[in-house]
């Protein structure tokens, strides 16, 4: 599923115009955003856990050349599903 189409999902079931459909969507997005830049977690309860984890700096290797390379620490988002997503998918 795309944007388009889970835009098309949301406006259908919420009975709302796609552009509303659209509009809350990206503003769901954008506060999980500006969530996850400042370090904090967004919890959905039966859906999952948005939150950021810390990668530690190190060696890589080129795939081309081979050559060593040094890959600095990065933050990156993670998600840990909740029991009721997990319970909806098996």
């Amino acid at each position: 599923m795309n944007k388009s189409e889970l835009i098309d999902h949301i406006a259908e079931s919420a009975d709302l115009s796609k552009a509303d459909a659209g509009r809350a969507l990206d503003a769901m997005v954008d506060a999980v955003k500006t969530t996850l830049k400042k370090n904090g977690t967004v919890t959905l309860v039966g859906f999952g856990t948005f939150s950021v984890g810390k990668r530690a700096a190190r060696t890589g290797r080129n795939p081309q050349t081979g050559a060593a390379i040094k890959i600095k620490a990065a933050k990156v988002p993670k998600f840990k599903p909740g029991k009721g997503l997990k319970d909806a998918i098996n």
